[in-house]
């Protein structure tokens, strides 16, 4: 199926104060100059805010992960959990229309969702709160017909059930996700047969369900304030602690007893000598290009618009400038750029000095 960005698009997007911070505390949890990994969640949570994925949302999350646009919308399209187009402001109905689903009556919802919603998918109700559309098996198939809204599923459906919840979400009301039939879960419909005994210990709705319930934002949008932030990853390593440097103490052990052992792995590491001496060196700069006009640095592999702007701030338009930078000059611009070891890792040095004589990067 084709996907393609929506024909009208907003000027700007921008994450909520909140929502920026968790985005930002996403991208850590990554090696440095791997911040790109997080591209999913933080695509994802620009749907949770807006509701769907406008272009300057997912260049603005690209510009973050320091991401070529090309590479952040090849994920945004081939993920269909993305939505390319407006939804609704209140609930985007997904219909399963897979083999099971589609044998107990999902074209009985689907007729729903065209009387009650538009006649079309993807379409958006004349009040704007409600759209739909029909995917794929969702997987619930011992529950079938389901849908899902927002962010649950509301299993064994009925036409007139549906239309219900339709009603009650264009009220202001949320009802309570899971099956709508009375079941608990995935049971027999004519109740269980075996693990009777641990019927008296659980919750009043299945795990799933109990828990949409406790947030209380099964549809709503996110703005990042709904719940306390939570980087257990960074707090470990702000608190310190015996276990974290008994492994590092662990780490260094064996680079002590191979440091007279590695003299010749010197010269291979010929383009970071900062990296060894620790020291920073400040490279030839430029105020403004020459006269010629600046080089397009976008051509040097693993730098996008973001990054080329970055370097043209510092003083770098040419690629006889990058083809000349040294270890230690390669340490001075490497501090400076959002995310370290990009230089070396995608080889800038010797990209430039092909692009410098003319050939392809």
């Amino acid at each position: 199926m084709l996907r393609r960005l929506h024909f009208e698009q907003p000027k700007s997007f921008a994450f909520t104060p909140d929502n920026l911070k968790w985005a930002e505390a996403q991208m850590t949890k990554y090696p440095e100059g791997r911040q790109a990994s997080a591209i999913i969640p933080l695509l994802w949570r620009a749907q949770e805010q807006e509701g769907w994925l406008s272009r300057p949302a997912i260049e603005t999350v690209a510009d973050m992960l320091g991401m070529d646009y090309i590479r952040a919308l090849e994920v945004a399209t081939f993920y269909f959990m993305f939505q390319l187009q407006p939804v609704g402001q209140v609930a985007h109905f997904q219909i399963c229309g897979t083999t099971s689903c589609m044998i107990m009556g999902a074209e009985d919802l689907i007729a729903v969702m065209k009387d009650k919603i538009a006649a079309k998918p993807h379409e958006i109700s004349a009040d704007g709160k409600f759209s739909w559309e029909e995917v794929e098996c969702l997987g619930s198939c011992s529950n079938a017909p389901m849908a899902q809204i927002g962010k649950d599923y509301y299993e064994d459906l009925t036409p007139a059930r549906l239309g219900e919840i339709l009603d009650d979400l264009a009220k202001g009301e949320v009802p309570v996700p899971g099956p709508q039939n009375g079941r608990y879960g995935a049971e027999p419909l004519a109740g269980l047969t075996s693990l009777t005994e641990h019927e008296s210990g659980k919750t009043q709705y299945n795990a799933s369900v109990q828990l949409a319930t406790d947030l209380g934002e099964t549809v709503k949008r996110i703005d990042g304030s709904e719940v306390p932030l939570t980087t257990p990853w960074l707090d470990a390593k702000a608190r310190g602690g015996s276990k974290p440097a008994a492994k590092k103490a662990a780490a260094k052990k064996p680079a002590a007893k191979k440091a007279a052992a590695k003299p010749a792995a010197k010269p291979k590491a010929e383009a970071k000598p900062a990296a060894a001496t620790g020291v920073e060196k400040k490279p030839r700069t430029m105020k403004a290009p020459r006269k010629s006009g600046a080089d397009d640095l976008k051509l040097i592999t693993g730098v996008g618009p973001k990054l080329e702007g970055v370097l043209n701030e510092l003083g770098f338009w040419h690629f006889d400038q990058i083809a000349k930078w040294t270890g230690d000059e390669i340490a001075w611009v490497d501090s400076r750029l959002k995310f370290k070891g990009r230089i070396e890792r995608d080889n800038w040095i010797d990209q430039a000095k092909t692009l410098a004589e003319g050939g392809e990067g």
